[in-house]
Parts: C-alpha cells; sequence; structure tokens
C-alpha cells in the first residue's frame, strides 16, 4: 500500500508505507505510531468475528480525542492479519497516496 498517514488536530500522529487495508479501514504498524501523541484508556469493544479491541485517546496540543484508536492484540483467526496493528476514527483523518 502507498504510505499513509493518520492526522488529528492538524498533527501527523502516525505514518507508514507499511499499512493494511481491512474491513474498509487502515491499519498500520505499531512502529508507525509517533508515542507522543497517545495515552492509556480502559475502554474495549467486541467484535464477534475480529475479536476484543483495545483502545487508546489521541492527545494533541492539550486537547484529547478519547478512544480514538483501535488495536486488536489478540484477534479471532479471521482478522489474524491485523494482530497489533492500529485503526483510527472519531475525526482523526487518514490519508493515503505516494
Amino acid at each position: 500500500m502507498p504510505k499513509a498517514s493518520a492526522i488529528w488536530n492538524g498533527q501527523i500522529i502516525a505514518a507508514s508505507d507499511h499499512c493494511i487495508t481491512f474491513d474498509n479501514n487502515t491499519y498500520f504498524p505499531p512502529d508507525a505510531l509517533k508515542s507522543e501523541f497517545f495515552a492509556p484508556s480502559s475502554h474495549t469493544s467486541a467484535c464477534p468475528w475480529k475479536g476484543t479491541a483495545n483502545y487508546m485517546d489521541v492527545v494533541v496540543d492539550g486537547k484529547t480525542n478519547a478512544n480514538a484508536m483501535w488495536v486488536y492484540n489478540e484477534p479471532k483467526t479471521a482478522a489474524s492479519t491485523i494482530k497489533g496493528y492500529v485503526a483510527f476514527w472519531k475525526g482523526v483523518e487518514v490519508k493515503t497516496g505516494a
């Protein structure tokens, strides 16, 4: 996949040319994250075929976008290709292209 970046509050929070498109979302490898923009969250959600998603808050310039990043650390078999990869929502813009 071409280079992808995730942007929130005017800041690139993740960038990689090794993303995976899965279930209509762009998933970034863990090393794509700029760790200074993420804070722990205890939020989880369950998908019947992907498993349990864990979330993190995105924090840029003192503003917090709660639970805007998710990851499947232990996905079900059907979603094993995205294990450890992260995706975004809640206003985080994902741009793809060269």
